[in-house]
């Protein structure tokens, strides 16, 4: 298989008076990175693997138009304004209650069907080794209060890392939780499942949930259970197991709780197969691991393959669901006057 970015006319297209973009970054150890204004998006990861061919590391599709008819519509996006669930799609500030669209059974989703993933960024690219995104999310944008002001960096370096800077601020007090939900192969996209990818994940609990997948009162201990990634071990060996947290999120759709000091290492997913090691590091209170129990098939990516159930895996840096409704969680309230900050690096490497 021989990947290779995307053509740039594929994404030029108007989108309700926007017009969209391919965007590239590319370091002098031939690491190549795409990204696209529709969502703030990655598009493309081309890392060398342990034969010093390049590998595309990440799901999605070869024009606009792809992502626009997609099934899954969260491919490589930024997601906000509020990252994973909130249940019964309502929270309250200051004793004022915001409703917001369901989208997920009786859950709001990712910011709900019209959050920062079907939005058009307007951009900035920085000598070719960084790209700057921008949006204004207006108040009572998919129930959400304040006008919110958003900023997602994507720098490049020479050491193969991807620093995901993100800032926001808002004129009115109000919730934020941002992430980006790429999905990686590391054997490369669309080739073989990621069951046998090799992953480790530093936490000893976790966010335990029911059955609409909105967290439970206590969190959950990994120990001795299939959530344990403390010691490395293949995605695929535990994630049959009668578990009635597998069974609720239909595989691993839940998030660990992350202890230690700013930007620690969260997470450690290694190829056999391709060689490349995927590092995980950010200031955020939690990853959310979602192995792609719902990708339905219906997708056909940028080499022409289906995107079946468990072809790739997310490691998603975020706060916890359904945050904004549980005050023993860490905070995602941003009050005007103060501005959200938060780091993710995604690292890429080689293991022999």
């Amino acid at each position: 298989m021989i990947y290779k970015l995307p053509s740039a006319k594929n994404f030029e297209h108007n989108i309700g008076g926007k017009n969209t973009h391919l965007i590239t970054l590319q370091n002098r150890s031939g690491m190549q990175v795409a990204f696209t204004d529709y969502g703030a998006r990655i598009v493309s990861i081309l890392v060398p693997d342990n034969t010093g061919e390049l590998r595309d590391v990440v799901l999605g599709f070869d024009s606009i138009q792809g992502y626009l008819e997609a099934d899954e519509k969260y491919h490589g996006t930024t997601v906000g304004r509020f990252a994973n669930r909130i249940a019964n799609g309502a929270f309250t500030i200051d004793d004022q209650q915001f409703t917001l669209e369901k989208n997920n059974g009786n859950n709001s989703l990712h910011g709900g069907p019209n959050g920062f993933h079907n939005q058009i960024w307007d951009r900035q690219v920085s000598f070719k080794k960084k790209v700057d995104f921008y949006y204004t999310s207006a108040d009572g944008e998919e129930g959400f209060p304040g006008n919110l002001k958003v900023y997602v960096s994507y720098e490049l370096t020479e050491e193969n890392e991807i620093i995901i800077t993100y800032k926001a601020e808002t004129d009115r007090k109000t919730v934020i939780n941002l992430t980006n939900h790429s999905y990686f192969n590391l054997n490369g996209e669309g080739n073989d499942d990621i069951l046998n990818h090799i992953l480790e994940i530093p936490s000893s609990q976790y966010v335990a949930i029911d059955e609409n997948q909105i967290p439970l009162t206590q969190l959950a201990e990994v120990a001795d259970t299939a959530f344990d990634f403390r010691s490395p071990k293949a995605i695929g060996k535990d994630i049959n197991n009668t578990d009635k947290q597998l069974e609720y999120g239909n595989g691993y759709d839940h998030s660990y709780v992350l202890d230690g000091e700013i930007k620690r290492r969260a997470a450690k997913a290694f190829s056999p197969k391709s060689g490349i090691v995927l590092e995980v590091f950010t200031s955020e209170p939690g990853i959310q691991l979602y192995t792609g129990n719902f990708l339905s098939g219906k997708d056909i990516g940028k080499t022409g393959r289906n995107y079946a159930k468990n072809s790739a895996f997310c490691l998603e840096t975020q706060h916890y669901p359904d945050s904004p409704n549980r005050t023993d969680f860490p905070s995602v309230n941003l009050d005007v006057g103060e501005v959200f900050t938060s780091t993710t690096i995604y690292k890429f490497s080689i293991q022999k």
